[in-house]
């Protein structure tokens, strides 16, 4: 099972319709693929209409009862082959938890093992904040998939997501391959332009080819999650985004 953390420090670049898109292209071609919503306010689980009052059992319970498994917490969707662990507001509490909790760090990664051989992939939709969600999901990941909206703000919000990347690296001591989608893209805008060729110039082969453009089609995450994949640029747009990480060239320059 590969599982690939789908993460920024900033929010509003597009994260969670990049879960969504990813994993409707891996579930197209026929993986069985494992959604886990680690945000606390449960975007990718209101998409697939999952209500959190009252909050059902899901990721929260990963962190707090170590007897829980991701095979009873995970439920079914509309798509087939897709499964989702959601969100609960109860997330965002952990932080005080982990400070007295031995272990808490490591607990996504002992459940992601755990569920190895149920999926083929696994996407962890993570929260815009550093802190022990991301850390969990980092630590967990095989590979981190920074979406980036194509402005100068959140240029810096990518620098401070890559450094949280190399801090978590070091400290598990393998290799965390990062990959850059640019999204939300305005070629018209010269500041957009811009703000592409500086994402390519500083990162080079780590950034997909082709960004992600602006799509009115895509605002809909329901529609996403459990219609059919709309005909529009920007859903063509991440099924190229998902060859390119797919591409055994691409994740060996990842991993360089």
């Amino acid at each position: 099972m590969q599982t690939w953390a789908i993460a920024n420090q900033k929010g509003g670049v597009g994260k969670t319709t990049t879960t969504l898109c990813l994993a409707r292209g891996l579930v197209d071609a026929g993986f069985r693929v494992l959604l886990v919503d680690l945000d606390p306010h449960a975007s990718l689980s209101h998409a697939f209409g999952i209500p959190t009052d009252p909050p059902s059992r899901g990721a929260y319970e990963l962190f707090t009862d170590a007897t829980q498994m991701l095979s009873r917490l995970a439920r079914e969707t509309p798509v087939e082959r897709l499964r989702l662990c959601p969100a609960q507001p109860a997330l965002a509490t952990l932080e005080r938890r982990g400070a007295s909790q031995p272990g808490l760090g490591l607990a996504l990664g002992r459940a992601l093992h755990a569920a190895r051989d149920q999926y083929d992939y696994t996407l962890l939709d993570c929260p815009p904040t550093l802190g022990l969600l991301m850390v969990n999901a980092l630590a967990a990941a095989d590979r981190l998939v920074s979406p980036t909206q194509t402005d100068p703000l959140a240029l810096h919000g990518l620098r401070d997501m890559l450094r949280t990347a190399d801090m978590v690296e070091r400290s598990r001591r393998r290799p965390l391959p990062r990959a850059i989608i640019p999204t939300l893209h305005d070629k018209r805008t010269r500041s957009g332009q811009q703000s592409l060729e500086q994402l390519r110039d500083a990162y080079g082969a780590h950034v997909s080819p082709d960004p992600i453009p602006v799509d009115t089609r895509l605002r809909d995450a329901a529609a996403v999650a459990t219609g059919a994949m709309p005909a529009s640029r920007g859903a063509d747009a991440y099924r190229e985004a998902l060859q390119w990480l797919l591409d055994p060239i691409s994740i060996e320059c990842e991993a360089a």
